[in-house]
């Protein structure tokens, strides 16, 4: 299954103009989508994907 970060609850949008994507799992901000970062790090997919529930969906 190809993790999509933008459904996780763990993705946060950041303030940080040059590392705009952040994931509080595991605690980095980054450019690109952290799933990438740690497929690309690690070799693995995120292991901390967690769907987002409605209500969180909602609040987006």
């Amino acid at each position: 299954m190809k993790v999509n970060c933008f459904k996780c609850q763990h993705f946060r949008v950041t303030w940080d103009q040059n590392n705009p994507r952040g994931c509080a799992a595991y605690q980095f901000k980054s450019k690109q989508l952290p799933s990438m970062v740690v497929k690309q790090s690690s070799g693995m997919d995120c292991m901390q994907f967690s769907l987002k529930t409605t209500e969180e969906a909602r609040k987006r």
